[in-house]
């Protein structure tokens, strides 16, 4: 099986940063001072036009499905179509902060206003859910997804992220994972694991994914993307 990347609301073109402060190192990101919330509810009318003029939907797809053969091997472009506007916004917040790091993205955070960015956010999350692959679903996939492995202490995935990875509406905690894009799932469930990626609360996903196999990483990817 493939190899691969994951990382969300991606932008292909490094943006003018307008709204100040160097992201946090690595090494800072626990320091980060917490960044004001953005208001949970914008206009999808004119999200549209800002996801369009914000050049987001050079990598997200005009209605969040992705950008088709542009993600590459690397997986660099998560599916936004129907996903939690709540988690989006906190996404955002996080690159802003450091918390989350990614070296464009926290150039778009930061190049964007919070109106902005609330409407963009509302554009994608109005848009019809993310459409699962064509293939088999992967078996492993679906038992670590449904059971976990009470054994390794790895928690069933459908706890937090629902039947189906539907997640919880109006939670910024538990996005839509299900029809996620493939290679973007297997690349954060990597960084999840190896400390890459660590702005979940609690550390509940470094926790979840850290005796995780590479094997075990591309079956739930795969599982997840065919639903």
């Amino acid at each position: 099986m493939k190899t691969l990347f994951y990382s969300a609301l991606v932008s292909a073109c490094l943006l003018p940063c307008v709204m100040a402060a160097p992201a946090a190192s690595k090494a800072r990101v626990a320091d980060a001072a917490p960044a004001k919330a953005l208001p949970a509810s914008g206009d999808p009318a004119l999200g549209r036009e800002k996801a369009d003029s914000e050049r987001c939907m050079e990598c997200h797809g005009v209605d969040g499905h992705g950008a088709g053969h542009a993600n590459g091997p690397e997986g660099k472009f998560a599916k936004l179509a129907g996903q939690h506007p709540d988690y989006l916004l906190k996404q955002i917040r996080d690159f802003r902060s450091g918390a989350r790091q990614h070296d464009q993205m926290q150039i778009m955070a930061r190049s964007v206003s919070d109106a902005d960015v609330r409407d963009i956010a509302a554009y994608f999350a109005s848009q019809p859910g993310m459409k699962g692959q064509d293939g088999e679903r992967h078996a492993l996939g679906k038992s670590l997804y449904e059971s976990g492995d009470p054994a390794r202490g790895i928690a069933a995935c459908i706890g937090c992220h629902g039947a189906l990875g539907k997640g919880v509406a109006g939670s910024a905690l538990t996005p839509v994972i299900g029809g996620q894009e493939w290679r973007y799932l297997d690349k954060q469930l990597r960084d999840w694991r190896s400390g890459e990626r660590r702005n979940s609360p609690d550390g509940a996903m470094s926790q979840i994914t850290k005796t995780l196999s590479d094997a075990e990483i591309e079956a739930l990817a795969n599982y997840l993307s065919g639903i």
